[in-house]
């Protein structure tokens, strides 16, 4: 489980950890023996016996982008992976782990969610999916929860949602503010979600307040000022939501910019719902990320292409609104680097399962399983600009996810099943 009340670590430290439960710890105690001359953070330990380990290493295993290694073992040293390879060949270690023959992927990298919000819309979602009139506020339904809830509230919201996650593989998370649009509730939401992760982000533009309808420019000066300023010392990232309703270009470009000079890095709300701006002034300001990619035109892909701007695919969204799909393989074949990415928030994609978006991408939007599971692991890793995740090579955090399958084809192939048996995270084992 992830604790209630995690303690905040500084910017340097990628990520804060959840903690196994009592049970889950006295079932790994069980399971494995632990040399008494070494501490349990510097033990090692040897996960066997696994059927098919992805290292997302092209120089290992078959060569393909996965690193596909059969009959394969791992090795991690404290919370970092120390040898991967043929079984037959691994190492001595303090610890050893019988995967029985199952597959064995790096942790989810989940680079897009919304975590941070109370309520739910589920009256707005029952009525689009029957076909019925639906007059609701949308994110302004969800703003008006927010702003109404206390902390404790919205951090048992936060902890629910990520143990969640947590069981279902994912290892690392972004989350956003974007349901507070007030200096206060943005920043107590960046606040709340930075004792869980650092991968935070600030959303104040996710659309303009209520109080602001009639000055769209007051709303954009206090995002860029006094919001600002109290989000900034909180968030590693600044998002926008450029799109026709919510800001157009040249208002994205004066809150991204504002951001950046206050040493938050963009990420941009891209081209959902319609042609626009997002996409290319995502990458004029070398965005991490411009997410959703849906209405893409042949300069829009060609920048993607030619950056290194992570198109970030969220088909949740998607699945959820009956919307397009977003059309992953011309984006694959002109060479863009795209991420998956579950979106969960109450309105658009309230799911916060990475393997249900792996089979919706394969099943919906082109993509093979191989480069659906890179981009779930991978590729969330480049959207947030890490190389120590997404990965399992010497080196990088021992974030694994144990599948009750023989490949990890099966992500795909056997969708809605809970095939997820096992994580680690750093080191420790929490599911």
């Amino acid at each position: 489980m992830i604790r209630d009340h995690p303690p905040a670590r500084p910017p340097s430290d990628p990520e804060s950890e959840p903690t196994a439960d009592q049970a889950t710890k006295d079932a790994m105690s069980n399971a494995t023996t632990v040399s008494p001359a070494r501490s349990a953070s510097t033990a090692s330990t040897l996960i066997t016996n696994i059927a098919a380990l992805v290292t997302n290493d092209p120089h290992s295993g078959d060569g393909s982008p996965l690193g596909l290694i059969q009959d394969a073992a791992v090795v991690f040293e404290g919370d970092r992976i120390a040898w991967t390879g043929d079984q037959s060949k691994a190492p001595a270690t303090d610890n050893r782990v019988d995967a029985g023959g199952r597959a064995v992927v790096p942790g989810f990298v989940d680079s897009h969610s919304h975590l941070v919000f109370a309520g739910d819309r589920t009256q707005e979602f029952n009525a689009r999916m029957s076909g019925r009139p639906y007059s609701a506020g949308g994110i302004r339904t969800t703003v008006a929860a927010t702003r109404a809830a206390g902390d404790e509230e919205l951090e048992a919201n936060v902890t629910r949602y990520l143990a969640e996650a947590l069981r279902q593989g994912t290892t690392t998370f972004e989350t956003k503010s974007g349901y507070g649009l007030t200096a206060h509730d943005e920043s107590r939401a960046l606040r709340i979600a930075a004792r869980h992760t650092d991968e935070v982000t600030f959303l104040g533009a996710h659309i303009v307040a209520p109080e602001f309808a009639e000055d769209p420019a007051g709303y954009v000066a206090l995002v860029t000022g006094e919001m600002l300023d109290a989000c900034a010392p909180h968030a590693r990232w600044i998002d926008v939501f450029c799109e026709k309703g919510a800001f157009d270009g040249d208002q994205a470009r004066a809150i991204l910019t504002a951001g950046k000079a206050r040493g938050l890095h963009p990420r941009v709300h891209a081209n959902q719902l319609s042609y626009g701006p997002g996409v290319r002034l995502a990458v004029e300001l070398d965005a991490a990320s411009a997410d959703h990619c849906t209405h893409l035109t042949d300069a829009d892909v060609d920048a993607l292409a030619n950056s290194r701007t992570v198109a970030t695919l969220l088909p949740g969204a998607e699945f959820s609104t009956r919307a397009e799909w977003p059309d992953a393989r011309r984006l694959l074949d002109a060479g863009v680097t795209v991420a998956l990415s579950t979106d969960c928030n109450p309105g658009s994609s309230f799911t916060s399962s990475v393997p249900f978006c792996i089979a919706l991408a394969v099943r919906d939007m082109g993509m093979t399983p191989d480069e659906a599971v890179w981009a779930a692991t991978a590729g969330g890793a480049a959207a947030l600009r890490r190389d120590d995740i997404g990965r399992l090579t010497p080196g990088t955090y021992a974030d694994l996810t144990l599948l009750d399958a023989p490949s990890h084809v099966h992500l795909a192939y056997r969708p809605g099943v809970p095939l997820v048996s096992g994580v680690w995270r750093r080191g420790e084992r929490v599911v």
